[in-house]
């Protein structure tokens, strides 16, 4: 066992505390939060596109000449995109990049709420089916807010989805997951 499991209950208490912190901060502050997480995406992107660049280059005796040309082609885009996003960011154009992110999130939540809520309802047959189907609709319907949002709401809402989310995986930490790290009796 690489921890005792007191210590893994100290560490998981200070991991809850810190995304409950975490998650007041970017719920008060919502649109330093969506900043923030439009630059780690960013850098995320540009990562993705070194990495990819360098393992489709290793990889390309191993793969068709097309297919190592089109994963060239996507780490590009990667690469391209996320210095693209950092270098507004940096010229204090950052909000565009935000609402552009909060703007593929809601499409990206709109799918995914019609996909689940269609999975669930082909499988009636299962049990708990209806909780897909709840998931699928709640997520269809947060698609649509953030599609209809006003400029200011688009801004916003990537800080409030972190924040909430920061918030509950807190609470989660400190209620529910350190039950399983239960201090050690001598």
């Amino acid at each position: 066992m690489l921890f005792r499991s007191d210590a893994l209950r100290a560490f998981t208490l200070a991991e809850g505390v810190l995304l409950l912190v975490l998650g007041l901060l970017a719920l008060l502050f919502p649109l330093i939060a969506s900043a923030w997480i439009t630059v780690v995406v960013a850098v995320a992107f540009l990562v993705g596109g070194i990495v990819g660049w360098i393992n489709n280059v290793n990889r390309a005796r191993r793969l068709n000449r097309w297919h190592c040309f089109w994963r060239l082609v996507v780490s590009t885009l990667f690469l391209v995109t996320g210095a693209w996003i950092l270098q507004q960011c940096g010229s204090g154009r950052c909000l565009m990049q935000i609402a552009a992110l909060a703007f593929a999130i809601g499409i990206v939540f709109l799918a995914e709420g019609v996909v689940t809520a269609a999975v669930s309802l082909a499988h009636r047959q299962v049990s708990g089916w209806g909780w897909g189907l709840a998931n699928g609709l709640v997520t269809l319907i947060l698609g649509l807010l953030i599609l209809s949002m006003p400029g200011l709401g688009q801004l916003t809402v990537l800080g409030i989805l972190v924040g909430v989310s920061f918030l509950f995986s807190g609470i989660d930490l400190l209620v529910f997951s350190a039950a399983f790290h239960r201090p050690e009796r001598p």
